[in-house]
């Protein structure tokens, strides 16, 4: 399925991000300095340039750009603008690091897409955050790898964990009681399902991490 590819100015991983010409990659303000070192060509670049430095960007590349006092980010500007031009799976890039802020916004980002029907997930460097509503999800990694799953409502019904060690069967998850975290996979592929309710799930990239 054709992805749109959003790099942000945050912390940065190449991991994933082989795009071909059926998919859009949007360079989100400073992001573009991570797809200029990795010779990656943006569609396009977006952002009120206040993170881009002393980067020009080319005359060939396009450019959308919007003021600094905006009521979104410049990653969620990003995802609107791929969503008009008509994207429905979303990978988001450099969207986490040394602003805690930035990062829940992201991670709000997730969830309010995900309500809407997209297939969206923030791939970091040591885990990618994912997002389901009201539905499944099905990720792959190596047994004893580590990942949290939280529910973003205030209670998420019809959850279902297999594959983990923890596993759950039409349970209950609170977004004020932290149940799903640190579970870890007892299989190659862990199933995370939610009848009602939206659910944010962390995947660490190695068996090893915190």
């Amino acid at each position: 399925m054709n992805t749109c590819y959003i790099v942000g100015a945050g912390d940065f991983t190449l991991k994933g991000l082989a795009p071909d010409a059926s998919d859009l990659v949007i360079a989100a303000d400073g992001g573009y300095r991570y797809l200029k070192n990795a010779f990656i060509a943006p569609s396009l670049v977006a952002g009120d340039f206040d993170s881009m430095g002393d980067v020009s960007v080319p005359e060939n590349i396009e450019i959308f750009r919007f003021p600094k006092e905006k009521d979104d980010t410049d990653m969620g500007l990003a995802v609107r603008e791929g969503i008009q031009r008509g994207y429905k799976v979303f990978r988001l890039y450099g969207g986490s690091g040394s602003r805690p802020d930035h990062f829940y916004a992201n991670l709000q980002l997730l969830c309010g897409y995900a309500k809407q029907g997209y297939d969206i997930a923030l791939i970091c460097p040591l885990f990618n955050v994912y997002a389901v509503s009201n539905g499944a999800l099905t990720l792959s990694r190596p047994i004893n790898t580590v990942l949290s799953v939280f529910s973003l409502d205030e209670v998420s019904f019809g959850v279902t964990l297999e594959g983990v060690k923890y596993t759950l069967k039409n349970a209950r998850l609170s977004s004020a009681f932290p149940l799903g975290v640190s579970n870890e996979f007892t299989s190659d592929t862990a199933r995370i399902s939610v009848q009602s309710g939206t659910l944010l799930v962390f995947a660490y990239d190695r068996p090893e991490a915190p």
